[in-house]
């Protein structure tokens, strides 16, 4: 084996030009499609990241009827759903996919919270549980956030967001102040802000679009302080921190299928979803793999040049080293050791053609993100591929050569000398 390498080195050094115009066609296709990949991979982290955020990895389990989230404001709560209780959650807990989880009531706000003269429109209210704010991975920007007193003693307090604190208080010092939510005083004790702040990657209008989510804010309250304002005409929900981003949608499925276990109203389209934007995310993914696929299979095309080159080369070789061969065979090599010897050689060819190629599909890979403002990220799985793939081209193409070269009479290959 070292044998066969050291003469295919050999060989490819002594005719340079040759061999390199031999590997172009493999250099091409393989540089192609790792810039392709590349591509391909940075648009899908784009995507992913721009809809998941930084590492947030929360899933929604809402109360849906008939697909679509129901909204008190214009309906009442199905009979047959229960509350949803102390062991139910803990039953979510317990999946492997979900590192905390915590109820959560929600309204959106249309003209029910004041500050002074000012109405807060199109945020949302939510009655939370204390574990909520560190489920949804928010931190302490002011003040502070509930405690155990303020729930024991059903104190009307509420901690708010920075787009709430903005929109309702402009450049006042939140704290303390009053705000009016459904009819009912409740005193601001803190202002929250998310633990990882991430923007989303906008490059077009389409990105503008798909990514951004305008919200005029959230105000919280304690859950129960929820009837004191809203009754009980809203149905709890469940927040969910997936372990991991990649486990979000199995979290996501398998809480709503858990809550889904208790409800006696699914003849009527009514069961809880898991709004899971990792699922939205894999959906748009796969439209732009979709498209991407037909540029991998045009790249492939030069694949199938290259290594139709490399059986053309090879033939050549074998013709050039026919008394080579003849005297070879002459002293007693076998048919498998010649035809060894010449598919190391085109293995190596093409194995060579391949690196260039991968170190090539880096490099316009980088140049694409520059010059088109394109994310890419190196597939490092997909270049080992390639440079395998590169080799069993080689050997592929390489064989009817070899068999050639093996197939030689010794005497008749020992007369063109």
């Amino acid at each position: 084996m070292f044998e066969n390498l050291r003469l295919a080195f050999r060989g490819i050094w002594t005719h340079k030009l040759r061999s390199f115009l031999t590997m172009l066609g493999i250099i091409i296709g393989i540089a192609s499609i790792i810039a392709i990949v590349s591509t391909i991979e940075g648009t899908n982290q784009r995507i992913k990241e721009n809809l998941i955020g930084a590492g947030s990895n929360t899933v929604s389990v809402i109360l849906c009827q008939d697909d679509y989230p129901i909204d008190t404001n214009y309906m009442e709560i199905p009979d047959g759903v229960p509350m949803v209780t102390d062991s139910t959650l803990e039953e979510i807990r317990d999946f492997d996919e979900v590192m905390s989880a915590s109820r959560y009531t929600e309204r959106m706000v249309y003209d029910g919270v004041y500050y002074k003269e000012t109405t807060m429109e199109g945020g949302y209210v939510r009655g939370v549980e204390m574990d909520y704010f560190s489920t949804a991975n928010l931190a302490v920007k002011e003040g502070r956030l509930f405690t155990d007193d303020d729930l024991k003693k059903f104190r009307k307090v509420c901690v708010i967001d920075e787009e709430t604190c903005a929109g309702l208080l402009g450049n006042e010092d939140p704290l303390g102040k009053v705000l009016e939510i459904g009819g009912d005083a409740y005193t601001i004790v803190g202002v929250i802000t998310p633990r990882n702040t991430f923007t989303p990657d906008i490059n077009s209008v389409d990105d503008y679009y798909t990514f951004t989510q305008p919200e005029s804010g959230t105000v919280y309250i304690p859950l129960c302080d929820w009837p004191i304002s809203y009754r009980y005409d809203v149905p709890e929900n469940v927040l969910v921190r997936a372990a991991s981003t990649d486990d979000m949608t199995a979290a996501g499925k398998k809480s709503a299928d858990q809550l889904n276990s208790y409800i006696h109203a699914r003849e009527y389209g009514v069961g809880y979803q898991a709004q899971d934007l990792l699922e939205q995310a894999q959906q748009m993914q796969e439209l732009a793999n979709s498209t991407n696929k037909m540029l991998i299979w045009i790249a492939g095309i030069s694949l199938l040049v290259g290594g139709i080159g490399v059986m053309n080369i090879m033939l050549v070789s074998v013709t050039e080293r026919t008394a080579e061969i003849g005297l070879k065979k002459a002293i007693g090599a076998r048919k498998s050791k010649v035809m060894g010897q010449f598919l190391t050689e085109a293995a190596v060819l093409t194995s060579l053609g391949g690196v260039i190629g991968v170190a090539s599909g880096i490099g316009l890979a980088k140049v694409i993100s520059i010059v088109a403002n394109i994310p890419v990220a190196i597939s490092w799985p997909a270049t080992v591929v390639s440079v395998v793939f590169s080799t069993i081209i080689g050997i592929v193409f390489g064989i009817l050569p070899s068999r050639k070269a093996a197939n030689l009479n010794p005497i008749d290959a020992l007369r063109t000398n």
